[in-house]
């Protein structure tokens, strides 16, 4: 069986706010502690609604993984790599190409609703078209089993595991893979065949999942397999063919609370965000003069915080005994709207210090962040042309 993995990835859109760090960076942390995580740079994704102006692109991906190691995203414990230094996501792609059907794709609910958001662009080309096949690629390239996704990501997820089954179906069924099995059943030896056969037949039979959990526990044991002979038990004990590629589960994140200035989403097409590494009196300022309940024209006017977005703010970064101390305070007009806005402006501040010092040593040696990304983009290369070794066996393109 293959060993659990996580991958998860971003556009290089440059320097990062508040908003990617509470909806992304935060989980991406406590994730790499518990699972081996492959974390890259969609840099060929970005052509998809970006192709005519690619320029931006080498520099927002360097400014970007600054933003992921100052949050603490840690080299040590994660894969940070670039998706186009990693050609085999593009073969996968070609090779994937070939047997899906078009209608899945055009199925797809972000295809219609990104074409209606960004009308101001061309977006009737194929790479558009086909941009969620190239992220199944990049999933389906290191097995990965696990994909931190928002609720409106689901349908992507779904999509690569239909991809990865019609692959298995199509091409892991190879001539006399019966008897190959069984023939690979005889080197487990007499006492574990008989086991795995009795294993083999509880599932398929009774339906028991503890069995097939049993059975995979005894195949990552057996040391006399071969790597072909090991992925055909696993495909004959659920009556199928060799698993090639891993079915990957959505990881479902929660949906970032994080707000904007304006009490909008926090995003740069509304203007409203505050940049993970922005200097304090710049932060100060656009939270000063953040808007509060327009019916607090005075100081003296009481005011509602549930209409405020500076309210929000509170939500994320106070303590509870903040919380009442503005919900009375405004309610009552005994605070002002400057006195409110001070723990937001000192909590994001506390926030934000470790990852501007964490920042310093990569914006002041560059060579540092190239060294991660060349690390992290030779440790996945392996594991991704170990997958396309494979896929190109049970594909019958492994000329020799």
């Amino acid at each position: 069986m293959y060993a659990e993995k996580v991958l998860s990835g971003m556009r290089p859109t440059g320097r990062l706010h508040l908003g990617h760090y509470h909806g992304v960076l935060v989980n991406w942390i406590k994730l790499q502690h518990e699972f081996p995580c492959l974390f890259f740079v969609a840099d060929w994704h970005a052509l998809t609604t970006a192709y005519d102006e690619p320029g931006t692109i080498a520099e927002s991906t360097r400014e970007m993984v600054i933003d992921w190691l100052a949050a603490g995203v840690d080299p040590a414990q994660a894969t940070i790599f670039i998706q186009s230094k990693v050609p085999e996501h593009a073969e996968l792609h070609l090779l994937l190409s070939m047997m899906t059907p078009l209608g899945w794709l055009e199925r797809v609910p972000t295809y219609k609703d990104q074409q209606e958001k960004l009308e101001h662009k061309d977006l009737s080309t194929y790479g558009f078209l086909g941009y969620p096949l190239l992220q199944a690629a990049d999933i389906l390239i290191y097995r990965a089993d696990k994909v931190p996704v928002g609720e409106d990501q689901v349908p992507h997820i779904e999509f690569t595991r239909e991809v990865a089954r019609r692959f298995n179906h199509l091409y892991g069924r190879e001539s006399g893979f019966e008897e190959k099995a069984r023939e690979a059943m005889k080197k487990l030896g007499g006492k574990r065949a008989k086991l795995y056969e009795e294993l083999r037949n509880r599932f398929q039979e009774k339906g028991e999942e503890d069995a097939i959990e049993q059975a995979h526990a005894l195949l990552d044991e057996a040391q006399s397999l071969s790597h072909g002979d090991r992925e055909r038990l696993f495909g004959y004990l659920e009556g199928g063919g060799k698993m090639i590629l891993v079915e990957p589960d959505a990881l479902l994140t929660p949906a970032s609370r994080m707000p904007g200035l304006d009490g909008q989403k926090m995003s740069k097409s509304y203007g409203n965000t505050i940049m993970l590494r922005e200097d304090a009196e710049s932060v100060t300022k656009k939270i000063r003069t953040m808007q509060t309940d327009p019916q607090r024209v005075r100081r003296t006017d009481p005011g509602d915080p549930e209409k405020c977005p500076v309210w929000q703010f509170h939500q994320i970064y106070s303590t509870p005994e903040v919380k009442t101390w503005v919900q009375n305070g405004c309610r009552t007009a005994g605070i002002g709207c400057i006195e409110c806005k001070q723990p937001v402006i000192d909590a994001v501040l506390k926030e934000q210090q470790p990852m501007i010092e964490r920042a310093q040593m990569y914006t002041e040696d560059p060579q540092l962040v190239r060294n991660i990304i060349a690390d992290g983009c030779e440790k996945a290369r392996k594991l991704a042309q170990e997958t396309m070794r494979d896929v190109r066996e049970a594909i019958g393109l492994d000329h020799s």
